[in-house]
């Protein structure tokens, strides 16, 4: 379950930055997260009031931005949505493709005070 080390690592960003700003605790994080980048969502959930115990996000608000994926195919150029990696491309089949979006796994943005 890396999910855990995941979320201690959106703590030390917090953290981080919350130092940055001279500021004390942090109000509201909001997270991007592709529907690729290997997060279940379910045990980030799970392991979060763990992972933000006596820090500053203990009392913060989760927003989570899920960013759905997005591929082009390199045959044909066709822009497509897929929920797996090894999706093909709709229009010809081709499994040949680049990943527009969805393997985000980032804080786009924190409210400290």
């Amino acid at each position: 379950m890396h999910e855990l080390s995941v979320a201690l690592g959106i703590v030390k960003i917090a953290e981080d930055e919350t130092k940055k700003a001279n500021a004390k605790k942090v109000e509201l994080i909001e997270l991007e997260i592709g529907t690729l980048a290997g997060i279940e969502f379910e045990s980030l959930d799970f392991v979060w009031s763990s992972a933000v115990r006596n820090t500053v996000l203990e009392n913060a608000v989760k927003k989570i931005d899920i960013i759905k994926a997005k591929a082009k195919c390199v045959d044909c150029d066709t822009v497509f949505n897929i929920n797996y990696l090894y999706d093909s491309c709709p229009s010809c089949n081709s499994n040949f493709k680049g990943i527009i979006q969805g393997k985000e796994l980032r804080v786009k943005a924190l409210e400290v005070i």
